[in-house]
């Protein structure tokens, strides 16, 4: 099997999303890789603040993340990946090179409550290769 990427945001349910994705990876035994996307916010066409670099503050969320999800032990093989773009949209032509999506259900944004997120739905809908989205278990489901 071609690799398996899973979208990371840094929220609880990308985190387990990520434990999920590293399951499928050894059972699947293909590689596994974590991204992260980072755009810069629109703010009336003002440059981006000085000292400021999203790039930078996306690869250290996407390494807390990784320790969130493993502690000290992440998976032999692991690979991180920070790209520039709309999460949907990246998420999605990133898919036309790989054998699976791994998602959490819901990101950062939007409403709480919501069972889907929009990223979450958008590659549901659009991706190029299976997609499967992790929704959070409850204590009662982990007993």
């Amino acid at each position: 099997m071609d690799r398996i990427v899973v979208g990371v945001d840094g929220s609880d349910s990308s985190v387990d999303a990520l434990r999920y994705a590293a399951r499928l990876a050894e059972a699947f035994d293909a590689p596994l890789e974590a991204l992260i996307t980072w755009t810069f916010p629109l703010a009336g066409g003002m440059p981006p603040m000085e000292g400021w670099y999203p790039e930078q503050i996306a690869a250290d969320d996407l390494d807390e993340a990784i320790r969130r999800a493993f502690g000290q032990s992440p998976p032999d093989g692991l690979t991180r990946r920070v790209l520039g773009g709309p999460a949907a949209r990246t998420l999605i032509e990133v898919s036309k090179s790989c054998g699976m999506l791994v998602l959490g259900s819901r990101g950062r944004g939007g409403f709480l409550g919501l069972l889907l997120g929009s990223v979450s739905a958008a590659c549901a809908e659009h991706a190029h290769c299976p997609v499967v989205i992790v929704h959070p278990r409850t204590a009662a489901e982990e007993s």
